[in-house]
């Protein structure tokens, strides 16, 4: 009998109503004739809404007991899940994350799976139950309770789909799948038939949020194809393998922006060895990861260095920053939370003249100015003001005319 393993967002399982509309789904893949596994996510807005009570209990939650709180929400939706399954006369039994047997490291809000042991879910497989996975969380060896950051539904389903040597791994949400750019933003934006893991990758990892990059890595790690596709419509998704043709990677495949942003700058650096790793171990052993880095060229033994982080990280990393740069001797540090970051996305772009020049020439007649710069193989990424994203999201796809095929 051949194994579905699907994922439903949010969105998806937002209401009552959804979440029998996913039980339908679940059901008729059932009846023809497959074992399905499938992964939810929080209802609706659940998560922002847990975080914020704990905030109201707290300005600084401690990171084990948010977990145990936030783990909750994907516990509902699976019950749920099941129960709607079950009054459609179908076998089902939702499991938490250490139940499906997703093992963690201790990375509170940002658990990083080391293994999954999936006996519990092939057990009630081969008892004919469809299991609903409550997605986003896992297990240390010490039984704490963690979870895998924002989106990790995404990576639990790809996750189990590997461990259970699922051919694909389904990815459902409220979009008809991966477009070259936010349809919310630009109307025009095509939807892609497929995609390669690298070009998703970098979109995922600067901004597109339809699909968690950690999934994506995974996926491309295991060969684990992904479709992404609606759980509203019955309509062709877009698929993330590492098969795209050649003529694909000769082009820009779209467009991302990300708005959870903020810069740090560090005043007059000393400039001498060892400031950089003084500066930024705080913040790897905080969790707190760091995006771009900028220094500027020495001017009398002082330098300015610049770098980013989630908007989010902000408070932490300034806290964990300041006494750093006075115990060095900086002369003191700026932050900036009203950024965003606009980047152009495609295999081959940085080997073919005329992308960064086409880019910084339409954002350039947007009056868009550009604050830092940073490049991958595939990606170039400007840093812009907060209210200006949206304006350099619409000017680079008309620019460079993604609209068409």
């Amino acid at each position: 009998m051949p194994l579905i393993v699907q994922k439903y967002g949010g969105s998806s399982v937002a209401d009552a109503a959804r979440i029998k509309n996913v039980a339908r789904r679940i059901a008729a893949a059932r009846e023809r004739g497959n074992e399905v596994v499938a992964v939810v996510s929080a209802m609706g807005d659940t998560t922002d809404e847990l975080i914020e009570l704990a905030r109201q209990v707290t300005d600084q939650p401690d990171r084990r007991e948010l977990d145990m709180l936030l783990s909750t929400g994907e516990t509902v939706s699976a019950t749920l899940l099941a129960m709607a399954l079950r009054a459609l006369s179908q076998r089902a039994i939702s499991l938490s994350g250490a139940q499906a047997g997703i093992k963690t490291d201790a990375t509170y809000s940002r658990a990083i799976i080391e293994a999954v042991r999936p006996r519990r879910i092939k057990h009630e497989l081969k008892d004919g139950q469809i299991v609903i996975v409550a997605g986003f969380q896992g297990i240390t060896t010490e039984e704490d309770i963690t979870t895998l950051g924002r989106g990790g539904s995404d990576t639990t389903a790809v996750a189990l789909a590997v461990a259970l040597g699922a051919k694909l791994c389904e990815i459902y949400t409220d979009v008809e799948g991966v477009y070259t750019a936010d349809p919310r933003l630009v109307p025009e934006a095509r939807k892609l038939v497929e995609i390669g893991y690298e070009e998703m990758l970098e979109m995922a990892s600067y901004g597109a949020r339809v699909m968690h990059n950690r999934a994506v890595e995974l996926g491309q790690l295991h060969h684990m194809p992904i479709l992404v596709a609606s759980s509203f419509k019955e309509a062709a998704g877009t698929l993330i393998h590492g098969g795209a043709n050649m003529e694909t990677r000769k082009k820009v495949r779209g467009i991302a922006h990300d708005l959870n942003v903020a810069k740090v700058t560090v005043l007059g650096v000393p400039d001498r060895p060892g400031i950089a790793a003084a500066l930024f171990e705080p913040l790897a052993q905080a969790g707190i990861s760091v995006d771009t880095i900028v220094q500027n060229v020495s001017h009398q033994g002082l330098t300015d260095l610049s770098f980013t982080v989630a908007r989010s990280d902000l408070a932490e990393t300034m806290r964990l920053t300041q006494p750093v740069a006075q115990g060095i001797g900086a002369q003191g540090c700026r932050e900036d939370a009203a950024l965003g970051k606009v980047s152009l996305v495609g295999a081959g772009i940085q080997s073919a003249p005329g992308f960064a020049a086409r880019m910084f020439r339409a954002l350039f007649e947007a009056g868009i100015n550009i604050e830092l710069i940073t490049t991958s193989e595939i990606r170039i990424t400007c840093l812009i003001k907060e209210a200006q994203v949206a304006d350099a999201v619409r000017a680079l796809h008309r620019a460079f005319e993604l609209e068409t095929d």
